[in-house]
């Protein structure tokens, strides 16, 4: 059974619109190794094991914490494209706003599909799949996949904070670097017990 606070797991509010740089925050949420995936992936894991015990509440702990993520990046999204201009490009591009958006780098669905809102896609618009999810039913293997998600995830989230100088933004992606970090510490450290 799931709960919905109605806050933030950490909350964090951009300086300015960016809706380029919503586009690019995309790819952590629904893209490959994003939010998205392992908050799925620890879900489908934790629903297959069949043995109650202290690794299936690892994977459920941490499943539902990642949902809290998905959650945080998704507000994000909308408070970088709420009042975003659709272009910067000269007035012969602007007079199209549509045109303007494509030119300009914004994902122009995210304005008329989702209703300058987050949209579970990469940042190409990749709409997130189902096969990106690892849940064998084999702990070791699970759980190898698990950090080397949380790895990935971790390189993407720190290069986007490298990309931005927006103090908002950056402080919402320190606390998931720190989130990240410490979520593929916990799979080392079982998959070393597993080995024990």
């Amino acid at each position: 059974m799931y709960f919905h606070k109605q806050e933030l797991q950490f909350k964090a509010n951009p300086e300015k619109p960016d809706a380029v740089y919503a586009r690019k925050l995309q790819e952590v949420l629904g893209g490959q190794y994003g939010e998205i995936t392992v908050a799925m992936q620890y879900s489908f894991q934790a629903w297959n094991m069949h043995i109650p015990g202290k690794y299936r509440d690892l994977v459920f702990g941490i499943g539902a914490e990642e949902f809290g993520h998905v959650e945080m990046l998704a507000t994000m999204i909308a408070q970088l494209l709420e009042d975003a201009p659709l272009g910067i490009t000269n007035d012969a591009v602007q007079s199209d706003p549509t045109v303007a958006a494509v030119v300009g780098g914004m994902d122009v669905q995210q304005a008329i599909v989702a209703g300058a809102g987050a949209r579970p896609v990469d940042s190409n618009g990749n709409p997130w799949t189902g096969a990106y999810i690892t849940a064998s039913g084999n702990l070791m293997a699970d759980f190898t996949a698990n950090a080397n998600a949380e790895m990935q995830g971790r390189t993407q989230v720190a290069r986007l904070y490298h990309m931005t100088d927006d103090p908002g933004v950056r402080d919402m992606l320190a606390f998931l670097l720190a989130r990240d970090t410490m979520h593929q510490n916990q799979w080392l450290r079982a998959i070393d017990e597993l080995q024990s």
